[in-house]
């Protein structure tokens, strides 16, 4: 990635959280700063085309260490491989497709955060509460009325 104005912002966002800035953290802060939600392997595709010595293990540790840092977003639907997303500081939600596994997000369905209140928390601080959603997506439901 030539230093332009996105690398610099990218550069910007990792000395913020106290990162050191180096080339694999500023391909993979670039990779999920897109629309959308992508798994390691994604993430590990995007980054090699330009970083072709980077290998997968060092994409998970550069995506556990932006996670740390709060740059990024891990999700992990119910048997799906964890994604991350760039969409951080706030309590949204995900939606997943129950057919071909796409997931949107949702802002917080009521209130602010947490948007949920548990019958019990057992002494605990309630700080976030997450939430997927499960359905059909509109592409799935087209192919579903096409098929009958």
């Amino acid at each position: 990635m030539a230093k332009d104005a996105q690398y610099e912002i990218l550069e910007g966002r990792l000395r913020s959280a106290q990162l050191k800035v180096t080339a694999p953290r500023v391909a993979v802060l670039d990779a999920v700063s897109k629309p959308g939600h992508r798994d390691a392997e994604t993430v590990y595709s995007i980054v090699s085309t330009a970083l072709p010595k980077t290998s997968l293990q060092a994409v998970y540790g550069v995506l556990a260490a932006l996670v740390t840092a709060g740059l990024i977003r891990k999700i992990e639907p119910a048997g799906s491989a964890a994604l991350y997303e760039s969409r951080v500081g706030d309590n949204h939600h995900h939606v997943a497709c129950l057919n071909c596994g796409s997931v949107e997000d949702v802002d917080c369905a009521v209130g602010a955060s947490p948007c949920l209140t548990p019958s019990n928390t057992n002494g605990f601080t309630i700080q976030m509460a997450e939430v997927t959603f499960w359905g059909l997506c509109s592409a799935c439901q087209s192919a579903d009325i096409s098929a009958e």
